[in-house]
């Protein structure tokens, strides 16, 4: 029967078929499990907790003595002092998720939920945060190569596989009450200028869009030149706010949705 039949399914002219059916499955159940609006929380999966940051420096530093010219051995030094930097925002997205989890009047109609990529690093934080309270989470993972498998935090109900990045951007939008990007590379900041670009054009709800960490976005990306450049206008920044701990960026989502 064509509905069993993987290999049919698979056929490159059966490809809009499968996007409905990443469209409808992940739609069909967060609804049945009452998920209606979510906090989504981006961020690198590099950047993990602090013990296993400092693993991979002590053995980083340990190979570059075996050979102490090594440039590439050097480099690899380098970076992971970088990332044991960064570990602290392993620890703020975990504590983050927890208060949003536990920060919302019993009384409300609209349960936020957190949301991620449901891989490893700033994503594990965030569905971890709510998993040590007894709390859903929902985690969107996406088939790769050489990642990922999902997170072992995720609510077991909402932890769906996607092959296809639109589909799976669509249904990190979609609900989206608010975004929270932590520090993290491409594909990080390809969902963040997704996101900037769809408030930009008025394509979605108004949220507010959050960057953690004020001093790494900025030596990552000039906003204000743009606007200087004449290339985004200058009301186009305001979509963007900052904050440096998880109070602050819970509090910026609590009053653009009245929860204060």
């Amino acid at each position: 029967m064509a509905e069993i039949d993987v290999d049919f399914l698979g056929r490159k002219e059966n490809r809009p078929l499968r996007m409905q059916l990443e469209l409808l499955k992940t739609e069909t159940l967060l609804r049945e499990n009452g998920i209606d609006s979510t906090i989504v929380v981006f961020g690198g999966t590099q950047i993990v907790p602090r013990e296993q940051a400092e693993a991979v420096l002590r053995e980083a530093m340990q190979n570059v003595q075996k050979a102490p010219g090594d440039a590439k051995l050097a480099r690899t030094v380098e970076r992971a002092e970088r990332i044991l930097a960064k570990c602290r925002y392993y620890d703020e997205a975990r504590e983050f998720s927890r208060l949003v989890s536990t920060s919302q009047k019993s009384d409300d109609p609209r349960k936020l939920v957190v949301m991620t990529g449901g891989g490893p690093g700033i994503m594990e934080a965030a569905n971890r945060g709510a998993f040590e309270i007894g709390a859903q989470s929902v985690g969107l993972n996406i088939d790769l190569p050489h990642e990922q498998e999902p997170n072992p935090y995720i609510t077991p109900e909402l932890c769906f596989q996607f092959h296809y990045f639109a589909m799976r951007k669509f249904h990190f939008i979609l609900r989206a009450a608010a975004l929270v990007v932590f520090p993290g590379g491409f594909g990080t900041l390809d969902e963040l200028f997704d996101t900037l670009c769809l408030r930009q054009t008025r394509r979605m709800q108004q949220i507010p869009v959050i960057l953690y960490g004020r001093e790494y976005w900025h030596s990552i990306i000039d906003f204000q030149r743009l606007a200087d450049e004449g290339v985004v206008d200058d009301e186009d920044l305001k979509l963007i706010d900052y904050a440096e701990t998880p109070q602050q960026a819970w509090d910026i989502i609590a009053k653009f949705h009245g929860l204060m």
